[in-house]
């Protein structure tokens, strides 16, 4: 029995560290992303990472002052709002052409949260954004 009650007393602890580790990674997007920093990037899909709280893909672009190809993480929200909105896992491709609006990070890294992603290829617009007040169709009044 002492055995028994020493299980379940770590196993409820294990279970409250990964809760708590859940919600400590979940980040403010106020605290990240400056929304007076909007930024339109176009470029082609290296990295797609469909995973909770937030769905990530990277893409590389030219930057247009210096020429150099630089690669771009782009939050979106997390997967069970993206799918309610018509999204599919395996939408996104390596080598698809991307269009996305976006905020800024606030530190200047090549780091941004997405409003709105269109695929080049067929004009499709599949909405992202996790930030603040906008929907996954980058408008505030969805």
């Amino acid at each position: 029995m002492k055995n028994f009650k020493h299980l379940l007393l770590v196993l409820v602890a294990g279970g409250w560290s990964l809760v708590a580790a859940q919600a400590f990674s979940h980040h403010s997007f106020a605290a990240q992303y400056d929304s007076n920093k909007p930024v339109t990037l176009q470029g082609y899909v290296t990295k797609v990472e469909w995973y909770n709280p937030h769905v990530y893909f990277y893409i590389d672009v030219v930057n247009a002052d210096s020429g150099e190809w630089e690669n771009w993480g782009i939050e979106m929200g997390p997967p069970h709002m993206l799918q309610n909105r018509g999204w599919k896992r395996n939408d996104m491709q390596i080598g698809d052409e991307m269009l996305v609006e976006a905020t800024r990070a606030r530190d200047g890294s090549s780091t941004a949260n997405a409003r709105s992603v269109t695929m080049v290829a067929t004009d499709k617009v599949l909405g992202a954004a996790s930030s603040e007040q906008q929907t996954l169709t980058g408008s505030g009044n969805d």
